[in-house]
């Protein structure tokens, strides 16, 4: 009898140690999923995504924050009538301009042409940059060159006054004019950076191996160098969304950009320079939206930038 209880704990042992050593394997984690990771934990993509998402809603659905006409004024009452800080989200809250427009309303209806202009461009020179970037990088030789000579020709023309140009070969400038005109001059930038992500991710030894076991080039494009060359470019074109709408903003203040009876925070900036001493206030709330609105993207370009490059972690 001892003997036989002895034999089975002899047997209970090995099972004992397999179960433990036994052990569900770890789940491999991409480089997507590590920046998500660290994104979560950074306050600044927290601050600037809420921003984001403001002002996205406010771009959909403008009347969640108001109900008033951004186009009806009346001069006889309400011209240049001084901000009421007591009357949150009303059609005085943050004063009247000089044509008796509500300044409020405008600075929440102004977020749509500025939102969709950053978005459109950004997208437009994404693409349109990258491809002419991978394909130069890719095949090198005579491509390289010529597409690089054509990069450099469009990369010299100066952003404004290319836009000028662009811009007023059309009658009417509405929101597609102006990201027509950007994204004609605007995606040299993304060209550049696709181009050297490109030529250091084909070097690598799953790309020599996709070729040896006689993948295409366009599966070899699309599944291998396409997904790990992009994260420099969201970087950028994260950022890069920022400065367009920065940039439209500045077209329209310089007249050449959107026109009435589009709203626009740089068409409201133009028209507030003329009574700047007299109302301040009609400048600084769609100037400071506007900053506020490059600020949120610029920041959140910088924790998108951190969390893809793992040197920066």
């Amino acid at each position: 009898m001892p003997d036989l209880i002895e034999k089975k704990k002899t047997a209970a042992v090995p099972a004992q140690q397999g179960t433990v050593a036994e052990s569900k394997p770890e789940k491999a984690r991409s480089l997507g999923s590590d920046a998500w990771e660290d994104l979560r934990r950074r306050p600044i993509f927290l601050i600037s995504a809420a921003l984001i998402l403001v002002l996205v809603v406010m771009t959909v659905v403008p009347g969640l924050f108001t109900s008033v006409d951004p186009r009806a004024g009346d001069l006889r009452n309400h011209y240049l009538s001084a901000p009421n800080y007591t009357h949150f989200f009303q059609a005085d809250w943050f004063g009247y301009d000089g044509q008796g427009r509500s300044i409020y309303a405008r600075v929440v209806y102004g977020a749509r042409a500025s939102i969709i202009v950053g978005i459109c461009v950004t997208a437009a020179v994404t693409i349109t940059g990258g491809f002419v970037g991978m394909l130069a990088g890719y095949f090198g030789g005579w491509i390289d060159t010529l597409l690089s000579r054509l990069t450099d020709i469009f990369f010299g023309i100066p952003l404004l006054l290319g836009c000028l140009v662009v811009l007023n070969a059309f009658t009417e400038r509405t929101v597609w004019s102006v990201v027509f005109a950007l994204t004609v001059l605007g995606w040299t930038q993304m060209a550049r950076v696709m181009r050297g992500s490109v030529i250091t991710v084909k070097q690598a030894d799953y790309v020599t191996a996709a070729k040896a076991l006689g993948a295409g080039t366009g599966r070899i494009l699309l599944k291998h160098v396409l997904p790990n060359a992009v994260a420099p470019v969201i970087v950028v074109a994260t950022i890069a969304l920022g400065g367009y709408i920065a940039t439209e903003a500045t077209l329209s203040f310089l007249g050449i950009g959107l026109q009435d009876p589009t709203i626009s925070w740089g068409i409201d900036i133009n028209s507030a320079q003329k009574v700047i001493r007299t109302a301040p206030f009609a400048l600084f709330f769609p100037a400071g939206m506007l900053s506020l609105t490059v600020l949120a993207f610029i920041m959140m370009g910088d924790a998108v930038r951190d969390a893809l490059d793992p040197k920066l972690r």
